[in-house]
């Protein structure tokens, strides 16, 4: 089983969350909704309230074979600030394993010096932080390699998509796009 942490906080992006964890799960995916904030009970972006499914001080992130950072301008600063969060990020790249980031989410990748020889998109706006050469200033999903990046909130569910394709391959993927009518 492919398991997935998604990274949430006070102030991620609700749709950058929900939209992505709907399509890995709908393609087999255990995906681990994984709080910073030291409580379950969130309030995203928007009003949205989530509730995580575990403490990052409760899980090992190095268990999972993904980790995905969404974004929302205060999601992002309280991700941010999650040192276990880094630790795991930064393995995960030295490690070739896979990462998802997307809108402001890549912000913290490149404050950790993760994006230095990698492409990468985020909300336009955000990219001050980017080592020369990696902003793309593409609207949409951008795969290098083991990371997968996307632009903003209108991107959640493509993001999904690829990010499922990068855990199970053209079919799973293939079929759950079908399903959703995105094919």
């Amino acid at each position: 089983m492919k398991r997935v942490a998604m990274m949430v906080a006070d102030g991620s992006e609700p749709i950058e969350v929900i939209a992505p964890v709907d399509a890995l799960r709908r393609g087999g995916a255990e995906v681990t909704l994984v709080s910073v904030m030291g409580r379950l009970d969130l309030m995203a972006a928007h009003g949205v309230a989530l509730k995580a499914d575990a403490l990052v001080e409760a899980v090992d992130l190095d268990d999972f074979s993904m980790i995905v950072v969404p974004g929302g301008s205060v999601g992002v600063e309280n991700l941010g600030k999650s040192e276990p969060l880094a630790e795991a990020l930064q393995s995960f790249m030295t490690h070739d394993r896979m990462l998802g980031a997307i809108c402001a989410g890549p912000t913290i990748l490149a404050s950790l010096g993760l994006l230095d020889g990698k492409r990468a998109t985020c909300y336009p706006g955000c990219e001050g932080g980017f080592p020369e050469g990696s902003y793309t200033g593409e609207i949409g999903v951008v795969v290098d390699g083991n990371l997968i990046t996307a632009s903003g909130p209108g991107q959640a569910l493509p993001f999904g998509i690829e990010l499922l394709h990068a855990l199970s391959g053209d079919a799973a993927a293939d079929k759950v796009a079908s399903d959703m009518l995105l094919r």
